[in-house]
């Protein structure tokens, strides 16, 4: 075994880096400990305006309240979300900039070849905020009453059921293909720019199903125009308390989340986490905070970032799959 001298001034030098290092380290934790110190950026990766926008604005004041530092919205559309996560990613792993996500970021996976970040490893879960049900509606044209006649009615008229989206890759896109990869029926997809012109062309009869959300969908059903069959929550939603889920009508793995959430960059150290989550989780048991959410059919959510973790992983995975099994080809 051949033995290396170090002289004394390597050893210095290695001696100071050592400090250095550890110097730095207590400072990190210092700083994550006396976390926040000046304002928060929260990135909502969409255009104002939008229900991911709109749930931001809601809890985002009372939470800075609970942290004592303001709480500024940046949106950043563009691309789907990819933009506005992307920064997200960039940013330090300071506390300072986080990420208000959409059930796109747990769809995107599926649906883009080439992401600029890892939807998993790039980011740090805080919690998800809040759900928006889903409601497998269809025109009263059809006569099935229940998810049980209408996959009895689609098997026997194979592609002769259309059914409009907001768009390739939406939550209403996919899960029609999820009920269709469950059933083994034929349905068409007719995709439209917006889910404004998706519903208006539901209520008029010229196509004859759709997943929308509750919000969307509860006034035309309330009128009659549309029928409810189903919703895809693991529960009954308030807005909809007489409409069974589609686990009670027998498709037991069929749920359908919007997951709204909140992350940070990645390695965002533990203090901060615990922090930034139990100020959400607060936040949104603050009752005008969560009335008002329940005013736009989002239900609160506040869960550990360890569930919130699991919930987005298993949601990529369960997309993905749905995508492979309708043959859908990232772009």
């Amino acid at each position: 075994m051949k033995l290396t001298r170090l002289g004394n001034a390597t050893m210095a030098t290695m001696t100071t880096m050592v400090a250095m290092a550890g110097a730095l380290a207590l400072t990190t934790t210092a700083h994550a400990q006396n976390y926040p110190v000046k304002t928060i950026r929260m990135v909502i990766p969409f255009a104002a305006g939008g229900n991911t926008d709109i749930i931001g604005r809601i809890f985002a004041p009372k939470m800075a309240e609970i942290l004592g530092q303001q709480i500024i919205i940046d949106n950043r559309g563009g691309a789907g979300s990819v933009i506005g996560t992307e920064a997200v990613m960039r940013a330090a792993p300071d506390g300072y900039t986080l990420l208000m996500a959409s059930a796109a970021h747990t769809i995107n996976p599926a649906m883009i070849k080439k992401l600029p970040y890892d939807s998993v490893k790039d980011f740090t879960p805080l919690g998800v905020v809040a759900d928006v049900p889903t409601a497998f509606v269809i025109h009263p044209s059809l006569p099935p009453k229940n998810v049980k006649e209408f996959i009895a009615l689609a098997k026997a008229r194979p592609n002769d059921i259309f059914y409009s989206t907001a768009g390739q890759g939406t939550v209403g896109h996919l899960s029609s293909e999820l009920l269709v990869s469950s059933t083994g029926i034929k349905l068409t997809a007719v995709h439209y720019k917006g889910s404004g012109p998706s519903m208006i062309d539901l209520v008029g009869g010229h196509v004859q199903m759709q997943f929308p959300s509750m919000p969307a969908a509860v006034p035309y059903v309330a009128s009659g125009r549309l029928r409810m069959i189903a919703q895809t929550g693991e529960k009954r939603s308030p807005a909809a308390p007489t409409i069974p889920t589609m686990i009670e009508q027998g498709l037991k793995d069929f749920v359908v989340s919007s997951g709204f959430s909140m992350f940070g960059p990645a390695n965002l150290p533990k203090p901060i986490v615990d922090r930034v989550n139990a100020a959400l989780a607060q936040a949104l048991k603050d009752p005008k905070v969560s009335k008002t959410l329940l005013e736009q059919g989002a239900e609160p959510n506040g869960n550990s970032p360890e569930a919130h973790d699991k919930f987005n992983r298993t949601e990529i995975q369960k997309w993905i799959k749905v995508a492979r099994a309708a043959g859908i080809q990232p772009n």
